[in-house]
């Protein structure tokens, strides 16, 4: 046992948060963590950490234990570049690393090696060797690497101060820092925000090999699935734990409720049944014993807990009234810069795209690639380059802004969804908003006071309104609770019409879409069916995709031509690429395998006294470490083209 708690209770003011908490983490757990927004997750966190005192229960740690907790910008030291921040964590293992140097150049200093001074800096110097060792001191900057470039640090100079980050970079960074501290309980709180699918998937290996226990608090359903062996969920002050992931909490929920009504409902008519007996029994001379023996049975019972109802989700349907011609929309050579002047940047040039009648697409990408910026250009709300796009006949495009913007700080809900369609009665307007759990005085609410969640759904609201056969959505997922997220995954895949979407969200794509569009530098891939199709599509250089090549404006084909088809060039570079993987691989694990031998002969007592083969073997190490380096670059940067 890493920490438990035990009948944790905890309140702010008049308002119950947690309520009777008990929770044990073994080493090796996997835990997510979920529950509504201001269900009380942060308390329980801030708890369990050990920062905030419960007003009741108890809070144990088994000694020794340590535990890290990933929150915005925790942890850092903002004076500190990069480097010394990472550094930091293995100061200790620095400063042995020091010392050994300097026992070093004391014992180089030394002309006779029998005297009682240099015995005892072989000593010292076996001793500082040994703890150096032990934890892996020569692999302190390949670790840092290895972090560093998984996080999407790969191509950022190590002497950057961590002042000059952004917000995002910064807690990248921390979680950075937590997993070289590898501490025995790691806590993350949303660590998937803002994570591209490259780091995301970094991440995720890196979790799984974790040697500790991990508490995950997140709406990445899909990251949920990969990593967690238990669900705690926290609703309405009660935490329950369900074995298995997210997909498996789902399923095990309904039963859970379904068998705890049903024992609740059964002790209910037995105490019922007692309670009926003693009333008409107690009074009679010849009964009153047997009604008070009842009775006692009652009072002596324990009583089954009335288990807290689902939470009423939200309701989502997405209808139109006109279907479109079978060609939706055509997209031929589209370049798009933004910016102006020498600071203008061109996003992307000669893209091709087609969307059919009832086709359900994915866009997909890097960060910062222009795919927000593709869905503004194909709707004329940015300027182009060059490039034709033509809208099919009938088509009415219903679109979703990842910035919710757009919306009136100063109305009411229900005045901003009104205003909007003023010909509609109210009972319709407020019967749109209660799907979207707007109800009673909440309708009132001015828009200013809405959290990014209610946000999200008014504008869903909005949508449902417009009776659109396109729906064009940026990120459309973010903001929504794991609950509401669930119904959109439904309401989508039920839809009949056109959809185009841009989403991180890896288990909505494994759902939704019928085509996964990746947008590159290089241009467009389309691969047929949903993310787990297109995560097969990349790991099979056979399985072929659609590409555009750099080609001048004249030259390029129609996306029709050139659909689910890679060129020669094209193959042949995968191969060259995949060939210099396999290469970098192998030498990778040459160079570990080498630097293992070194640093056991070294731990040798016969060599650790002889200082100029000491020096030889620590020199080759060294130098071993530094092509290390430079591998794991090159390693990370093949991964990403292949």
């Amino acid at each position: 046992m890493l920490v438990s708690l035990e009948h944790i209770s905890k309140s702010y003011g008049a308002d119950l948060i947690l309520k009777d908490v008990t929770l044990k983490i073994e080493n090796h757990d996997r835990i997510g963590l979920i529950g509504v927004n201001g269900a009380g997750k942060s308390t329980l966190l801030r708890i369990l950490y050990g920062e905030l005192e419960s007003d009741e229960g108890i809070r144990s740690i088994t000694n020794g234990v340590t535990i890290g907790f990933l929150r915005q910008n925790s942890g850092l030291d903002h004076t500190n570049t990069i480097l010394e921040e990472m550094r930091s964590v293995f100061s200790s293992l620095l400063e042995i690393g020091e010392e050994l140097e300097q026992v070093h150049g004391e014992m180089e200093a030394l002309s006779n090696r029998n005297d009682a001074q240099y015995q005892e800096l072989v000593q010292r110097q076996h001793q500082l060797q040994t703890a150096f060792e032990a934890g892996d001191g020569y692999m302190i900057d390949v670790k840092i690497n290895t972090v560093l470039n998984g996080m999407g640090f790969a191509g950022r100079d190590r002497n950057t101060s961590i002042s000059s980050l952004s917000g995002g970079e910064k807690t990248r960074l921390a979680l950075c820092k937590l997993l070289l501290e590898a501490p025995d309980l790691l806590i993350l709180d949303e660590p998937t925000n803002h994570l591209d699918f490259k780091t995301l998937l970094w991440l995720e290996e890196y979790l799984k090999g974790y040697k500790g226990a991990l508490m995950i608090v997140s709406h990445d359903r899909y990251f949920l699935d990969s990593l967690v062996t238990s669900i705690c969920e926290l609703d309405r002050t009660v935490l329950t734990r369900y074995p298995g992931n997210y997909t498996k909490y789902l399923a095990l929920r309904e039963e859970y409720y379904t068998r705890q009504l049903k024992l609740y409902e059964a002790q209910q008519e037995e105490i019922a049944r007692l309670q009926d007996y003693v009333d008409r029994n107690i009074v009679r001379a010849t009964t009153a014993k047997s009604a008070k023996s009842k009775r006692k049975a009652i009072e002596h019972m324990e009583l089954v807990p009335k288990p807290n109802p689902p939470l009423k989700p939200a309701k989502m349907s997405f209808t139109y009234e006109r279907e479109p011609v079978k060609d939706v929309l055509h997209v031929e050579n589209l370049s798009v810069s933004v910016g102006e002047g020498e600071q203008a940047k061109e996003l992307f040039s000669h893209l091709n795209l087609d969307l059919m009648r009832g086709e359900k697409v994915a866009l997909i990408g890097p960060n910062g690639i222009g795919k927000s910026t593709l869905l503004k250009a194909i709707q004329g709300l940015v300027g182009r380059n060059a490039g034709k796009i033509t809208w099919g006949k009938n088509t009415q495009v219903a679109y979703y802004e990842q910035e919710n913007t757009g919306l009136h700080e100063e109305k009411t809900v229900l005045n901003e969804l009104w205003d909007r369609y003023p010909r509609i009665y109210e009972h319709e307007i407020r019967t749109a908003l209660g799907g979207v759990l707007f109800t009673g005085e909440e309708v009132y609410k001015q828009v200013r006071s809405l959290s990014g969640g209610e946000r999200a759904k008014l504008k869903f609201a909005i949508l449902m309104l417009q009776h659109a056969n396109v729906l064009i959505l940026d990120e459309p997922t973010n903001h929504l609770d794991l609950a509401t997220k669930e119904v959109l995954d439904r309401a989508l895949g039920e839809f009949t019409g056109t959809l185009l979407m841009v989403s991180h969200d890896r288990y909505l794509l494994s759902k939704v879409p019928s085509r996964i569009v990746e947008l590159t530098g290089e241009g467009i891939h389309s691969y047929p069916g949903n993310y787990e199709a297109y995560r097969r599509a990349i790991a099979q250089p056979s399985v072929t995709a659609t590409k555009q090549e750099e080609l001048p404006k004249e030259a390029v084909p129609s996306a029709s031509a050139n659909a689910y088809h890679r060129s020669k060039k094209e193959r042949a570079m995968q191969v060259q690429q995949k060939k210099k993987l396999a290469e970098t691989e192998a030498e990778i694990a040459r160079l570990e395998e080498e630097n293992g031998t070194l640093q056991t002969e070294m731990s040798q007592p016969e060599v650790a006294g002889d200082y100029a083969q000491l020096s030889q073997l620590l020199a080759q190490l060294e130098e071993n470490n530094q092509r290390l380096e430079e591998l794991y670059d090159i390693w990370s940067q093949l991964q990403e083209l292949c």
